[in-house]
């Protein structure tokens, strides 16, 4: 377990108090969650449960493994080593039950995925407006997903795809090109190495509706620990309320200590950028809390998919996910009480 200051940990923890009443206290249990890339602000939510002592306060000891390139947190815990770990979106889970994974989806701690296009200022008025005619820089998975959506939904081609080798350079030299990015990410990365601000277009808010940085376990942990799963579920959500609107620096400090490269700029202009999107809290989590999902938004997904081509129809989606944890309301009066409305 991180430690951190014993001032922080006892406000952090008589606020998880608070928050998680219900939870029930338990003996401290041992818990890890791996993380689908190197520790950043993305991530937040989850390292300030551990500041916070959120986590502790419900009865679990939570240890934090960031993934990265040469990392493999889901095969981990297939291999029983982690408990819990942050998905992608639900693709992710539709392919695993596919291959009889017994992978269930916990919550969804995005509402939004966080995938954007980017283009140079001024040069498109519109998200339509580049189909057809921007180059576009798109990596082989985003062709094979999203960009297979954009083809179907708004008539985006293949031959307007350029390979994309998550180096900017050919973006910054082509006024015309579009670029894939994270909202989150490659526009600071353009700021700093281009000089302008991007046009930022959210595919999410053209119909992309996956939820994304899921909260995955295995189904036999939702079956035998379910007071276990509940904890880490609705700790995050405390979490992701106290990171975005309340004093996050003791989880910044601990995202740096567990990657170093990681700058405090960087971290303050993705939390600008998750709150100006709505990335974590919007739409049902203003009523149902962080972490919400619904039928209706899987289903919706699932079939813009089989319309794209890039999953087959007839799967059983539901056994992908599970709302048992989830669309409680957990936070929403801690939000209130940080925010003031």
């Amino acid at each position: 377990m991180r430690t951190v200051s014993k001032n922080a940990l006892l406000t952090g923890a008589a606020l998880a108090a608070l928050a998680v009443s219900g939870l029930g206290a338990a003996a401290q249990e041992k818990v890890t969650f791996g993380t689908n890339w190197l520790a950043q602000a993305e991530h937040g939510g989850y390292y300030q449960a551990v500041a916070d002592g959120t986590y502790a306060a419900c009865g679990l000891d939570v240890s934090i493994v960031s993934g990265g390139p040469q990392v493999n947190n889901r095969a981990l815990m297939l291999a029983g080593k982690i408990d819990f770990l942050m998905g992608g979106n639900m693709l992710q889970a539709f392919y695993a039950h596919r291959e009889g994974i017994p992978i269930v989806v916990v919550a969804a701690d995005f509402q939004k995925e966080p995938q954007v296009i980017i283009t140079h200022p001024g040069k498109y008025d519109s998200f339509e407006s580049l189909a057809g005619t921007a180059p576009l820089l798109i990596g082989d998975n985003g062709f094979a997903s999203y960009y297979q959506w954009m083809i179907s939904e708004y008539g985006f081609t293949v031959e307007q795809r350029r390979p994309y080798t998550f180096n900017p350079a050919p973006f910054l030299a082509d006024p015309t090109a579009g670029q894939q990015g994270y909202v989150t990410s490659e526009p600071y990365a353009v700021e700093r190495e281009g000089g302008f601000k991007p046009d930022i277009f959210l595919i999410a808010d053209y119909g992309f509706s996956t939820y994304a940085t899921t909260v995955e376990t295995m189904a036999d942990t939702v079956a035998k620990r379910p007071e276990v799963v509940k904890c880490f579920v609705e700790g995050s959500a405390i979490g992701w309320n106290n990171y975005l609107y309340g004093d996050n620096s003791a989880a910044n400090e601990l995202i740096i200590k567990d990657n170093p490269e990681m700058t405090a700029e960087q971290i303050a202009f993705s939390i600008e950028k998750m709150k100006e999107f709505g990335i974590v809290d919007s739409g049902d989590t203003e009523t149902l809390g962080i972490g919400a999902m619904t039928d209706e938004r899987m289903t919706d997904f699932y079939e813009k998919m089989v319309k794209a081509g890039v999953i087959e129809e007839g799967l059983d989606i539901k056994a992908t996910y599970t709302l048992d944890f989830v669309n409680k309301g957990v936070g929403l009066d801690l939000k209130k009480k940080l925010t003031g409305n």
